[in-house]
């Protein structure tokens, strides 16, 4: 019998209809220069905005992770008002039989703009955007700060909430590291155009990772 590797054993179900959500609220401040969210999503609806990821302190300070109504994917930091980091990349995101794996990486101490936020799908990081906000070196994004919750299946954006209607597996946030899309899953060395998850046990998850 051939050894077919690594198996995630379960998934989480949100059904935006019962506002299902998960969170965890840091104690203390991490690493707000350098963190990643890695996560197997889902999704069972389309047209409309879903949130997976987020961290709201008010109205014009918040980050969210979400497809858009258009099933564009994006993330992006609100720093009084105004994106300091926006990622939109110009696939579309509509098979809903399909596991997409997306790594957010933020790293505002690299030198070069481009490399201080990067986003991987499926393996392969995205270079072509519909809107792309760099942060200046060293800048902070919200999250992963204290006294407010880092939520997993929701988001709020300028007053607005957002439900994920689908599924995630894998959930990974690091706290103080900057990892890649190849710490979390791999090629399949049989059939190379399928990317499949890894054991993320080993990783280093930092003050507020999960």
């Amino acid at each position: 019998i051939k050894d077919t590797g690594y198996d995630v054993a379960n998934s989480c179900r949100f059904n935006d209809g019962d506002t299902a959500y998960m969170h965890k609220t840091p104690g203390s401040a991490g690493n707000l220069d350098r963190w990643t969210f890695s996560a197997w999503i889902k999704k069972c609806s389309n047209g409309l905005d879903q949130g997976f990821l987020g961290f709201w302190v008010d109205s014009s300070n918040y980050f969210v992770g979400r497809f858009r109504s258009d099933d564009l994917l994006a993330f992006g930091n609100k720093d009084g008002g105004s994106w300091t980091t926006e990622l939109i990349p110009n696939a579309v995101y509509r098979d809903n039989s399909a596991w997409y794996h997306i790594v957010f990486q933020y790293d505002s101490g690299q030198a070069s703009s481009s490399n201080r936020a990067s986003l991987w799908v499926n393996g392969v990081k995205e270079t072509s955007f519909a809107a792309s906000v760099y942060p200046s070196q060293n800048a902070d994004t919200k999250i992963p700060n204290s006294g407010n919750p880092i939520v997993i299946g929701r988001t709020t954006k300028d007053s607005s909430t957002y439900y994920l209607d689908g599924y995630m597996a894998e959930v990974c946030f690091i706290d103080g590291t900057a990892y890649t899309a190849s710490d979390f899953g791999e090629f399949d060395e049989d059939s190379p155009t399928i990317w499949k998850p890894k054991d993320v046990s080993g990783l280093t998850f930092g003050t507020n990772g999960f």
